[in-house]
C-alpha cells in the first residue's frame, strides 16, 4: 500500500526565496538528518531530470537489497503515483511525496514523509527528487548521500549545462549506456566534464537494462 502527502499551498516553495528561507530549509534538513542518524538509517538524495531513469534504477537497486535489510522509498512527483506504483509492487514501504507541480523536494515534505514509515525496520531509503537539474540542487533534504543520474539520451552537454548540481553531489550514475552509440553520446566525455567539475566525484556509468554498473551503484550506496 503506498501512503501519500501532498504539498499545501503555503509548503510549496518557489524557486526565487529569500534566503531567510533557505536558511530554513537547510535547519530541517539538519533535523531530518539527526533523526535518520539516531535510527541508524542512510538516505540517498537520488536526483535528475525526467526521463534519466531514476524511478528504474532505485528499482533495480532495491531488488538488490530489500532481501538484505529494510529499505524503503520516497518519490517525489507533482501529481501521479505511477512511479510510485513501480516500486510499491517490490512490498517495500513507499511513500509518494506529491508537490503540486512543485519543482523539488523540500526538507519540510521529507521530514513529514519520514513520520509515515517505521525507521526501527530500515537502513536504507531512497528519496527520488522531482525530475529537475536545477532547482533540487538548492535544497537540502537530510540525506547522507547525494547521486545524480543523468542519461545519454539527454544529449551530450547535461553537465555542463546544469554545472551545480554535480558539485553539491557524492555520485554521479550515466545511465542508459546501452544507448549511448545509438545516440551518439560519449559516456568517456560525459565523466571528463564531471571531472572538470569536482575531480574526486565518482561517476558510474550503468544500464538498468542490461545490468551494467549496478552493482557497483549498489556497492558504492552502501559504503557511505
Amino acid at each position: 500500500m503506498i501512503q501519500t502527502i501532498e504539498a499545501s499551498p503555503d509548503e510549496i516553495y518557489d524557486i526565487e526565496l529569500e534566503h531567510s528561507l533557505l536558511e530554513a530549509n537547510a535547519q530541517l534538513a539538519k533535523e531530518n538528518r539527526a533523526l535518520l542518524d539516531r535510527h541508524g538509517v542512510t538516505a540517498v538524495d537520488v536526483m535528475g531530470a525526467i526521463g534519466s531513469g531514476k524511478t528504474t534504477l532505485i528499482g533495480r537497486l532495491v531488488e538488490r537489497l530489500k532481501d538484505r535489510f529494510g529499505v524503503a522509498v520516497f518519490n517525489g512527483d507533482a501529481t501521479t503515483s505511477s512511479d510510485a506504483d513501480l516500486i510499491a509492487n517490490q512490498s517495500v514501504p513507499v511513500v509518494q511525496i506529491a508537490t503540486i507541480n512543485g519543482c523539488h523536494l523540500d526538507a519540510n515534505l521529507v521530514g513529514k514523509a519520514l513520520q509515515k514509515i517505521s525507521l526501527e525496520q530500515l537502513r536504507l531509503v531512497f528519496i527520488e527528487n522531482i525530475g529537475n537539474l536545477i532547482c533540487p540542487a538548492e535544497f537540502p533534504l537530510g540525506s547522507k548521500a547525494r547521486v545524480v543520474v543523468v542519461s545519454v539520451t539527454e544529449g551530450p552537454y547535461m553537465v555542463r549545462k546544469h554545472p551545480h548540481m554535480f558539485l553539491g553531489a557524492q555520485l554521479v550514475v550515466i545511465n542508459k549506456i546501452d544507448l549511448a552509440e545509438a545516440m551518439g553520446v560519449s559516456v568517456a566525455e560525459l565523466t571528463k566534464d564531471v571531472h572538470k567539475l569536482k575531480p574526486d566525484l565518482r561517476v558510474i556509468p550503468t544500464s538498468c537494462k542490461t545490468g551494467d554498473g549496478l552493482d557497483e551503484v549498489t556497492a558504492a550506496l552502501l559504503a557511505v
